[in-house]
């Protein structure tokens, strides 16, 4: 898994790495089971206080997305599911549509054109999960 950073995007470090192994997660470019880079390899690679990887780490492990054995690594949890009750995963996720939707207006989005862009993006990613899965 490669990670990129933008450092001029505003965006904190630890959440860009936080995204980027959810998105993994979430796209099938990181399977359940599969290694992630320990959190000094990926603060050299990135060039990057080992701190910051350590506390994406550590909110990937609250949110149930990794699984840090102690001595042997950080591994993706197999099991998927998360410690965070349903209400919680709704509230985080209602705000980071509120976003959106805060965004679509100053970037005067309708909502016909928000949804449809949502469906849009719901169908490339379904397809993108469906050409990773074995055959």
């Amino acid at each position: 898994m490669v990670v990129q950073l933008n450092f001029k995007s505003g965006v904190p470090v630890y959440l860009q790495i936080v995204q980027q192994v959810q998105s993994a997660a979430a796209s099938g470019a990181l399977r359940p089971g599969d290694p992630l880079p320990s959190v000094r390899a990926l603060a050299e690679d990135l060039r990057i206080n080992r701190n910051t990887v350590a506390r994406a780490y550590a909110a990937l492990e609250t949110e149930g997305v990794l699984e840090l054995r102690q001595g042997s690594g950080c591994y993706l949890k197999a099991n998927g599911a998360s410690p965070l009750k349903r209400s919680v995963r709704s509230e985080r996720l209602g705000a980071e549509l509120d976003a959106v939707i805060v965004q679509a207006h100053h970037l005067q989005i309708g909502d016909d054109a928000l949804q449809a862009l949502l469906k849009e993006r719901l169908t490339a990613f379904h397809d993108r999960q469906r050409q990773r899965e074995p055959n």
